[in-house]
């Protein structure tokens, strides 16, 4: 039997998973020939705007990295995908002076940062001009504040804007396809207009954080590898994959859920372009089975960070000898699903010592890997 499929089996979380051996197989063979800063280690995040726990892991509960937006429930675009639900969850706000407020009230609370988003115009475009005074009187009045800020279609002047602000790290979707542009955005955009924001991001000091949304075309990869390939050109801070979410989309336009195993396949690709960068799987993807056997399929391409991780995956990552820590949720640095500090080993706690959990156990309650601020 393959090693990692033996590894699999000895965690009684994962036992009953079918994974698919040649996948497997394959997955091993390419991550024997990698090397790279990046290659080996994992963190698994638990982040702390929403409640997850498993036998391995907890979390605190408390929302040290709120979402804000600008634009309340509200976006224009309404793409197939989404239909603005993503926002619901996200604290509102419609002025300067209603985020200022919000703010000392999240410092009061504890708060460690804070994910700004908003919905989009007609051009991909999130208006946060209005708001930049402001996050720049908040930044020089709580200067450690970490604020991230999901962009839609950044221009060079929009871009320096943020770095002006204070915006320590900036997200965007990358789109690769024309067809996922125009039938499921519904944007009369260009995919180099989406290289072109990337491009002007990481022409400033701030972190840049891309995301690729896999499914994103109705369920089907279609343009995922140009995404990635664009991202390589560009080099940012890290890589956030996520994976669509079919729950969201309209009757009328549905979604596929991704086949996990080409869920997979692209994580191993993701990793073998980026071998010195991190790239890390967000809290966005299916749930259940489905979702085990993706978490399981991260561990085993060697991603460097997994948000919301399944029952298990600690267990399978010491298993596979690959270097382990843990971000509480307490002290995690995740917004959304972004990993906000990157690089920052200060609220991370390694798992040198992390026996592997043999078979049959249900729990690893002696592993002391969480800890709350």
């Amino acid at each position: 039997m393959n090693p990692w499929l033996n590894a699999v089996s000895q965690v009684e979380a994962l036992e009953d998973l079918v994974l698919n051996a040649d996948l497997v197989d394959s997955m091993r063979e390419r991550w024997s020939g990698l090397s790279g800063s990046q290659v080996g280690r994992i963190n698994f995040y638990t982040p702390s705007f929403k409640h997850h726990e498993t036998s391995e892991v907890s979390a605190c509960g408390k929302n040290a990295f709120p979402a804000i937006s600008i634009t309340g429930g509200d976006c224009k675009l309404q793409c197939d995908h989404c239909k603005a639900k993503i926002l619901e969850p996200m604290i509102p706000v419609r002025t300067p002076e209603e985020l200022d407020r919000l703010v000392d009230q999240i410092v009061l609370d504890g708060g460690r940062g804070l994910l700004l988003s908003g919905g989009s115009d007609h051009q991909n475009v999130v208006h946060y001009e209005p708001y930049f005074p402001m996050v720049r009187k908040i930044k020089d009045r709580y200067p450690s504040l970490q604020i991230a800020m999901h962009t839609g279609i950044a221009t060079p002047e929009f871009a320096r804007g943020m770095e002006d602000a204070g915006v320590d790290v900036a997200m965007m979707d990358v789109i690769g396809a024309q067809d996922t542009i125009n039938q499921v955005y519904h944007l009369r955009r260009s995919v180099d207009d989406f290289e072109a924001a990337l491009e002007a991001l990481v022409a400033t000091k701030m972190k840049v954080v891309p995301h690729i949304v896999i499914g994103l075309h109705y369920g089907e990869l279609l343009g995922e590898w140009n995404a990635l390939e664009i991202i390589r050109r560009h080099m940012p801070s890290a890589l956030v994959l996520v994976v669509i979410m079919p729950q969201y989309a309209a009757s009328s336009r549905p979604f596929a859920t991704p086949a996990a195993d080409e869920i997979g396949k692209f994580f191993m690709d993701a990793r073998t372009a980026l071998p010195e960068t991190p790239v890390l799987l967000g809290c966005a993807r299916p749930s259940g089975v489905h979702r085990s056997i993706t978490d399981t399929y991260a561990v085993m391409a060697g991603l460097n960070g997994v948000a919301f991780p399944s029952d298990g995956m600690l267990a399978l990552a010491k298993h596979l000898e690959r270097d382990v820590f843990v971000t509480p949720s307490c002290c995690s640095m995740i917004v959304g699903e972004e990993v906000l500090a990157l690089g920052d080993e200060t609220t991370t706690m390694p798992l040198d010592y992390v026996p592997a959990a043999p078979k049959h156990r249900t729990q690893l309650r002696d592993i002391p890997i969480v800890f709350t601020a």
